[in-house]
């Protein structure tokens, strides 16, 4: 088989989006730029760990950060990551069809 071209990248983007509480942060901040205070209150999530989840997004290249006084806003550096967390979020909470089973 051919190598696929882009596969590999595609993998490490789904190592990146493999944790519920980077999902979170990729949904909220689908919605609108963000501090770190924000994701923690939005989120649930303590600051230490919204800050380890938000460098992991952003060494992956889905997150960028702009510097605005004394904060950092968040936000995610291309849409296309927000279409493929909500795109999954929306299938697996498609009802499933149980009857049609072969």
């Amino acid at each position: 088989m051919d190598k696929i071209a882009g596969l590999d990248e595609a993998a490490e983007l789904f190592k990146a989006l493999g944790s519920e509480s980077r999902l979170a942060l990729v949904w909220l901040l689908s919605r609108e730029p963000l501090t770190v205070s924000a994701l923690v209150d939005r989120s649930g999530l303590s600051q230490p760990l919204v800050s380890q989840h938000l460098r992991t997004l952003r060494a992956a290249g889905l997150v960028s950060s702009e510097r605005e006084g004394k904060e950092v806003r968040y936000s995610l550096a291309d849409q296309h990551v927000a279409h493929v967390v909500l795109d999954a979020i929306a299938h697996v909470q498609e009802p499933t069809d149980q009857g049609n089973e072969e």
